[in-house]
């Protein structure tokens, strides 16, 4: 643990003056979050590897199991959206470590559930800490690194994403052989304690800037420009959920895979993933416009290609996928330093928008994907994806600012997207 001097200059260095950027990037903070990503998504996802152990356990269907991925995500998107307002006059500091707890204890709850109610309770408290971690995710990097050092800040955070979600999918149901899904969560909840120990060590004192009251998310949605980028959000998210959540069944049935194709598959997908987000930095900190641009057409172009050429080669068809995941690397980055631009004064409110906004995309994605899929089969779902994420494309090139007006320039100095 970090003495009581040293936390004191790591403060002091990370926030000199509320309102104003650090003067040196307190990196160990950086990391201490990206741990706390890695837990949070880790624990988000568990349940989908281990949901027929989960359901036969509690004597449960595998679909009321399915149900506590579905809790989390509703909680998820109600926090994003509250968590500024209802904790405006609190330490931002005491506020991560209070979800980090949260954390603790919704896997504890689920590791010893002896019910699907006990699983769900679980699974709402897991909902609170993730909407609310990534709700001031971004706020929280603008007040640990420079304003140049941002991008690459968030792409790192970001990097805990791919790696919990192959970790999830892999571990959890390998471990869950081994040792039972129950001690799995045990684990995730040793890491947790992992988590929330670093971050007391590493995240200074952040107090609170202003007040922001639920009024202010619709100030916020009412600044020219961001209405139109939230709308680009939900076209750019929903695209995607919307493929892959039938990513299987395009392998299985038009690119003829078997298992191991399809787990290699979806391992270079992962892959490719995580290194996009790594890339991520570096092309935001090149680009902003171009990053939020590209991204989503060379998925809406994936998406079309897979639906007009899947199966003609299997190979093909993999590196169309890994390219998706490439792509979609940095989309979650870019639109996060999006925010810390085109808001800088209220990238807390901002951010809670955004997790809202994903959410959202997701519920949608994965419902109209399951509609195209019964009537059009599932290359009518890569065509919708296709055509979903374009359509986000356009949104960006023609109506998405990537700088705020000149008139907040002056007091909250924020920079050029170009």
């Amino acid at each position: 643990m970090a003495t009581q001097d040293s936390r004191a200059a790591s403060a002091a260095s990370a926030s000199p003056a509320p309102g104003s950027p650090p003067l040196k990037a307190a990196w160990s903070a950086v990391f201490a979050l990206t741990l706390g990503v890695f837990s949070l998504v880790m624990a988000e996802f568990l349940p989908a590897s281990l949901l027929t152990p989960m359901a036969d356990s509690l004597a449960i269907s595998e679909g009321q199991a399915g149900q506590a991925v579905t809790a989390t995500a509703i909680l998820a998107m109600l926090t994003g959206l509250l968590v500024t307002a209802v904790t405006q006059r609190l330490d931002r500091r005491h506020v991560l470590l209070g979800f980090s707890v949260l954390m603790i204890a919704a896997n504890l709850l689920v590791a010893f559930a002896p019910n699907l109610i006990w699983l769900l309770a679980g699974r709402v408290l897991l909902g609170i800490a993730l909407g609310g971690f990534w709700a001031l995710s971004a706020a929280t990097v603008m007040r640990l690194v420079p304003e140049h050092d941002v991008p690459r800040a968030l792409s790192l955070i970001f990097t805990g994403v791919p790696i919990a979600t192959i970790s999830a999918a892999a571990l959890g149901s390998y471990l869950g052989d081994l040792f039972g899904w129950r001690n799995v969560f045990l684990l995730t909840t040793a890491l947790s304690v992992v988590t929330l120990l670093f971050q007391a060590a590493t995240l200074p004192k952040m107090t609170p800037e202003r007040p922001t009251p639920l009024s202010t998310l619709v100030k916020v949605v009412q600044r020219p420009g961001i209405g139109v980028g939230i709308l680009a959000i939900v076209l750019v998210f929903c695209g995607h959920f919307a493929f892959f959540t039938y990513v299987r069944p395009f392998l299985e049935t038009v690119s003829g895979m078997g298992i191991n194709g399809i787990s290699s598959t979806l391992l270079a997908f992962g892959v490719a993933n995580f290194v996009g987000t790594l890339v991520a930095g570096y092309l935001l900190e090149r680009s902003l416009r171009l990053t939020l641009l590209s991204m989503p057409l060379m998925m809406g172009v994936m998406g079309w290609l897979l639906s007009s050429l899947g199966g003609i080669a299997v190979g093909s068809d993999a590196l169309m996928v890994a390219l998706w995941g490439f792509a979609f690397g940095a989309v979650p980055v870019a639109w996060s330093t999006w925010i810390t631009r085109v808001v800088p004064d209220e990238a807390e409110s901002g951010g809670g928008l955004i997790v809202a906004s994903i959410q959202l995309a997701i519920a949608l994605g994965a419902a109209i994907g399951g509609v195209v899929f019964g009537v059009g089969g599932v290359l009518g779902v890569c065509a919708t994806a296709g055509t979903l994420l374009l359509a986000g494309a356009a949104l960006v090139m023609v109506g998405v600012r990537t700088r705020a007006p000149s008139s907040m320039d002056a007091c909250a100095g924020a920079a050029d997207g170009h």
